[in-house]
């Protein structure tokens, strides 16, 4: 079986902590081998629905952090995606960065597939990605850590600009 044609559009966030580490959740891929790969929060934009809302809604559903505006894409990638159980052959990804101090993982929005899907999450550095053998997308995700996660000044966010979490949200009932 191979995936089915046509194109998926994705928004992702590159959510960062203070020490500019990024966030990833480690989930089964649409194939049927098991494989499994380390990704940024985020997923598909629906019918009428813009990047910038599916990210909103996205981070929100994928671990409770709600935000009013991840601010502009700082990135965006077409790919070619070849998992035997996908329904889609291709795939446009726009990336928004948004900074958190912490937050509880939440999975009272996950899906019943995102509940079977999503394996782990933690907090990775750029180092930590380029020695793992673990699989992560997408390939340039250590240069993306490199670029976006470093902070200016004190090392605080910056809570006046969009992309900033401005209100978190955790379900107690993990």
């Amino acid at each position: 079986m191979t995936a089915t044609p046509g194109l998926r559009r994705t928004s992702r966030i590159l959510l960062f902590d203070p020490e500019g580490r990024v966030f990833l959740l480690d989930t089964n891929a649409p194939s049927s081998d098991g494989f499994h790969r380390w990704i940024t929060p985020g997923g598909g934009v629906d019918p009428g629905e813009s990047h910038r809302d599916a990210a909103v809604r996205e981070l929100r559903e994928e671990t409770g952090i709600v935000i009013t505006d991840p601010g502009e894409p700082v990135w965006s990638s077409d790919f070619a995606v070849t998992w035997d159980q996908a329904d889609h052959d291709r795939g446009h990804a726009e990336f928004y960065v948004v900074r958190t101090e912490g937050f509880a993982l939440s999975d009272a929005e996950w899906t019943d597939d995102e509940r079977v899907d999503i394996l782990a999450s933690r907090w990775w550095t750029a180092a930590e990605l380029d020695a793992t053998d673990e699989a992560f997308e997408p390939e340039h995700l250590p240069t993306l850590v490199r670029r976006f996660g470093p902070r200016t000044g004190a090392g605080r966010p910056d809570t006046d600009t969009p992309g900033t979490a401005e209100r978190m949200r955790a379900t107690p009932d993990h």
